[in-house]
């Protein structure tokens, strides 16, 4: 269906938990495109170099979900960190195993957590775990204002590997683009600490699929909770479903009842101003001109 209506579509409205992937073929076959919408945050199903060559604009309802994201990353730290869904499980399975339950139950207090970026998501996700007394770390390619590192005490690292040696915990709140795919590999996540949690509710691809499940199966991580997946929707055989330890979800973290009111509204507001020719909001651009714009020059990589 989608393939059969592009080549006639002036604008395409997809999200990034079902994405309609924009692909620099697909691009190419529909010559009256103007306007590539992702109804939510995240536009990296969208070819960004084919959208820029086709002069296609490129808009996303940003901070429409970050409220939402952020308390889904906290829930998933506490939930590994704790040992929650398989001591869930010995109550769905009529059972009272309370040493099975916390055999690898910790407390999150006084462990060292970091984020990788520090944008809308990640920052919101370090003002929710100040409370928990945790030790607070980050590394973006923007430095927060001092003001900000100093009102969260978190400690900048220039680089990832830097803050994964130091840290417990690490997660993932990066947009997905040439530098970050595949960034956790095999050899980053031989850098964290043995027995480390991993949390990514960014995009899968942001992860190597099978370095994960080897990690897991090694010890080398404690366990990994992720809310994105590569392709998605992932088939039934995706080796994350039953890798041991994990606390996977269907890409949930950003469509809660509230973030769907708030994108819905962001939507009608992108289209409003397109069809009635006025200026798109510039929080709401990646692309515009031929150009990365707006949001996009601070969060996307044209390369």
């Amino acid at each position: 269906m989608f393939e059969r209506e592009l080549p006639d579509a002036e604008v395409v409205i997809s999200q990034p938990f079902w994405p309609a992937y924009l692909t620099a073929e697909r691009i190419a076959k529909a010559p009256k495109l103007r306007l590539a919408i992702t109804a939510g945050i995240g536009s990296d199903h969208v070819d960004l170099a084919a959208a820029i060559d086709h002069g296609i604009t490129v808009a996303e309802v940003t901070y429409s979900n970050s409220v939402s994201v952020s308390e889904h990353v906290v829930m998933m730290i506490l939930s590994l960190v704790r040992n929650y869904l398989p001591a869930h499980q010995w109550v769905l399975d009529g059972g009272w195993n309370i040493a099975d339950c916390v055999a690898r139950s910790y407390d999150l207090e006084a462990m060292n957590v970091g984020t990788v970026a520090a944008g809308r998501i990640g920052t919101a996700v370090l003002r929710r775990l100040k409370p928990f007394d945790v030790r607070l770390h980050y590394t973006d390619r923007h430095r927060l204002p001092a003001e900000v590192e100093a009102e969260l005490d978190a400690t900048f690292h220039p680089d990832v590997q830097s803050l994964v040696r130091e840290c417990d915990v690490v997660t993932i709140n990066a947009p997905l683009h040439p530098e970050t795919e595949n960034m956790f590999d095999d050899t980053l996540i031989g850098q964290m600490k043995r027995g480390a949690y991993l949390v990514n509710t960014a995009r899968g691809k942001i992860c190597d699929r099978d370095a994960v499940v080897r990690a897991l199966e090694s010890g080398q991580l404690a366990g990994y909770a992720g809310d994105v997946w590569f392709p998605q929707p992932a088939p039934r055989d995706h080796p994350w479903r039953t890798m041991p330890h994990h606390g996977m979800t269907p890409h949930t973290s950003g469509t809660s009842l509230s973030a769907q009111a708030r994108y819905a509204a962001g939507t009608r507001e992108i289209l409003e101003c397109y069809l009635a020719g006025r200026p798109i909001r510039d929080e709401y651009l990646i692309v515009e001109g031929g150009q990365l714009a707006g949001t996009g020059k601070h969060s996307y990589s044209s390369k």
